[in-house]
């Protein structure tokens, strides 16, 4: 199967690709990459409510935000059949680092927090949509007609995460940039140091 061509502005915004020795590992560990895929949707979702509960009055956030949750339990369901097609059971995994470094990163004074919430949510987005394009021709048939079908979805999402920081930051493309910029960073640290334990968005795994 050919490679897929990550579109230009998420390899753009994310300025450092996955490393390989993450797709090695994700290519050998699909049990793993599949339970940990279904509750990266679950915290999406989870992720997507939460803004709504926080800004109600952001009544085009609310109404956005609503829509995406929804989208992505859709996901959760269909990660959870292809478990099931697949035998392997559901289990609890430990977070990764990954979210709670850009978590530990995000300002918590308005309205950089939003704006900083945000920004988060589009870079995870962005990085969901890389991994999907360059797994997808590593992986199994099913699973890579999957991951191809989400594409366009997590694309979607990233840019609806960045449209809405641009308005949280009242149109200081500037400050904004700056912002981008210094989270990229956080999150480019966290894909490429590596990891005690293997999951979708962690770094390389470490050797035993």
């Amino acid at each position: 199967m050919a490679t897929l061509t990550v579109p230009a502005p998420i390899a753009g915004f994310l300025g450092e690709p996955t490393p390989a020795d993450w797709l090695d590992a994700a290519s050998a560990r699909l049990p793993e990459l599949l339970v940990d895929h279904a509750n990266c949707e679950l915290k999406a979702a989870s992720s997507a409510l939460a803004l709504i509960y926080r800004y109600p009055e952001r009544d085009d956030l609310a109404w956005r935000m609503s829509r995406l949750a929804r989208e992505e339990l859709r996901h959760y369901e269909q990660v959870r059949a292809l478990l099931g097609r697949r035998g392997i059971a559901w289990r609890k995994l430990s977070a990764s680092r990954y979210a709670r470094r850009l978590h530990e990163a995000t300002r918590r004074a308005e309205p950089g927090r939003l704006v900083d919430t945000l920004v988060a949510g589009a870079l995870i987005e962005a990085r969901s949509c890389e991994r999907f394009a360059v797994l997808a021709p590593r992986l199994p048939d099913d699973l890579a007609r999957f991951y191809r079908g989400l594409l366009a979805a997590e694309a979607r999402h990233f840019e609806q995460y960045l449209a809405f920081a641009g308005e949280a930051a009242g149109g200081d493309t500037v400050a904004l940039g700056e912002r981008i910029d210094e989270l990229r960073a956080v999150e480019n640290r966290a894909i490429r140091e590596t990891d005690r334990d293997f999951r979708f968005h962690s770094g390389p795994p470490a050797a035993d």
